[in-house]
């Protein structure tokens, strides 16, 4: 093997530590996604990593899953960042409101499963969808500007009504009661009837 410099040996080791941590994630989100019962061992395997290697990037289930929950929410928060970028200048609040949405709940089905059993505590929870409760609230903001959504309801409690629809949406396909097209659906429909003006 030919010779390395420490500081080579260093940014490789950085960059094999930092391609498991990812493996681990992906894998934990993908199999703590479908079953409550998974193990450290099982998602372990799922990332064509020992054991030892989790542990020695999450020192307990509760800290990978913790991760995986950060993980997926910044992959919702890039989502929704890229629904409003893809957004047409002057387009309806309505329709931001909807891709926002839409977004949202194609990225936010990777929540592990567990999480029902297992909820956050709550300040984790509103921790965690601050940034997600902004960017709805900017909408509903600039929707209520133009006439277009009422402000008959206090912009807080609607964000917080959307985000709690989106969840049982999810709730509802998770448990077999509804297809994924039919949860977004009703989904959509519920949130125009609390935004816009009766």
């Amino acid at each position: 093997m030919p010779y390395q410099k420490p500081e080579e040996a260093r940014t490789r080791r950085r960059a094999d530590a930092e391609r498991s941590r990812t493996a681990i994630l992906a894998a934990a989100t993908r199999v703590l996604g479908t079953r409550r019962d998974v193990g450290l061992d099982d998602i372990a395997k799922a990332a064509g990593v020992s054991r030892q290697t989790v542990y020695a990037h999450f020192r307990s289930r509760e800290t990978l899953i913790n991760a995986v929950v950060e993980h997926v929410t910044g992959a919702v928060v890039a989502a929704m960042d890229d629904a409003v970028t893809d957004a047409v200048d002057g387009e309806p609040a309505e329709t931001t409101l909807v891709r926002l949405l839409s977004a949202s709940i194609r990225v936010a089905h990777r929540l592990p499963v567990v999480l029902r059993d297992q909820p956050l505590a709550p300040e984790r929870s509103h921790e965690l969808h601050r940034p997600i409760v902004g960017r709805f609230a900017e909408v509903i903001e600039r929707g209520r500007r133009s006439g277009e959504f009422s402000d008959r309801l206090p912009r807080d409690w609607l964000v917080a009504a959307i985000i709690a629809l989106a969840h049982a949406a999810a709730d509802e396909v998770d448990s077999g009661r509804m297809t994924a097209d039919d949860a977004e659906a009703a989904l959509r429909l519920s949130v125009r009837q609390l935004v816009l003006p009766t």
